[in-house]
């Protein structure tokens, strides 16, 4: 089959599409048709040598696909070939053919193309997981969302809205802002000329935020520590302004706050199958109901992944990058 491979780690360029043998399914597993894939910020540090795939998986980048099943492994039940299916990956999705273990299957949801599922379940995991299942967002309360306008912050925004809580976000210009204030965030801050702490906290009446969801890491570290509210929770998911902080944790003890660090592409199985789960539970029926919608921001086709990954390295983008997957042979 043809697949994206890493022969040496590096720029967009370091992406090489090649021949490669095609995954069998085990037991437990699914063999998938694949008929898109979508891109990451993972798929771009593994693709510099930062974030390597966890022992035994696939040395393939890509986190999630969509698709249709070509071959079920021993003991599989509840799926036939032929479904359309999307999945979340421990790796793997650059390529026509990928195997995934059952458990993190998802249907391809109502009124969905199949093509654009592949933008759903990365962010739609990423976000329930962390967002409701660690921090506990409830109805009424303030996320934060940083980077507001990526894959990640429209899936939060139009999540949180629907379970009734308030929404700031961070972006980096104007168009951005806009795109968050019509998936129904209420706070904007361009973080560019604005200072997160200050707008959140006028438009809170001091309060501050009760979750923030942080792709930034340690650049932002503190200042996240001020903006959040008594017995608020700090979920960071990525390091992308640095890795190392310090916490004041007088500040933090004063507000009786959390800060929770998490990543979920080397969760093991049971875990993932846990949070696919509640993702089938909690999120699916307001993708078919049409509340909840993917946002796809450009897709390029699979041979085209350094350009794909140009894109996302530019931060120009509104939402998901997919990479269309047309088999060749």
């Amino acid at each position: 089959m043809r697949a994206i491979t890493i022969p040496e780690f590096g720029e967009p360029d370091a992406l090489v599409p090649a021949d490669v043998d095609a995954p069998t399914a085990g037991p437990g597993e699914v063999l998938v048709d694949v008929v898109a894939a979508g891109v990451n910020r993972a798929d771009v540090m593994q693709r510099k040598g930062f974030y390597p795939p966890p022992k035994g998986e696939s040395e393939l980048p890509g986190l999630e696909v969509s698709g249709r099943i070509a071959a079920l492994g021993d003991g599989v039940e509840g799926w036939s070939v032929g479904d359309e299916v999307c999945a979340l990956l421990s790796g793997g999705g650059y390529a026509e053919q990928v195997v995934v273990p059952a458990g993190q299957l998802l249907p391809v949801p109502k009124g969905v193309d199949v093509r654009d599922a592949a933008a759903l379940p990365e962010v739609a995991c990423t976000v329930w997981s962390n967002v409701f299942l660690t921090a506990n967002l409830q109805p009424g309360q303030l996320l934060l969302v940083h980077g507001g306008s990526s894959g990640i912050g429209t899936m939060a925004i139009q999540l949180a809205r629907e379970v009734g809580a308030r929404v700031a976000v961070t972006a980096g210009s104007d168009d951005k802002l806009k795109a968050c204030a019509a998936f129904g965030a209420e706070i904007l801050v361009n973080y560019k000329e604005q200072d997160f702490v200050e707008e959140v906290k006028a438009a809170t009446d001091g309060a501050g935020a009760d979750v923030i969801l942080d792709v930034v890491g340690a650049k932002y570290l503190d200042r996240n520590l001020d903006v959040l509210a008594f017995g608020g929770r700090l979920v960071i998911i990525g390091m992308q302004g640095g890795r190392k902080g310090e916490i004041d944790l007088g500040k933090l003890l004063s507000k009786r706050g959390a800060v929770i660090a998490t990543s979920l592409r080397a969760r093991p199985a049971a875990e993932k199958t846990t949070i696919v789960a509640a993702v089938r539970e909690h999120v699916w029926p307001l993708i078919d109901q049409g509340r909840v919608a993917p946002v796809i921001h450009q897709r390029f086709p699979l041979a085209a992944a350094a350009d794909a990954h140009r894109l996302m390295e530019e931060s120009s983008h509104i939402g998901k990058i997919l990479l269309d997957v047309e088999r060749t042979h």
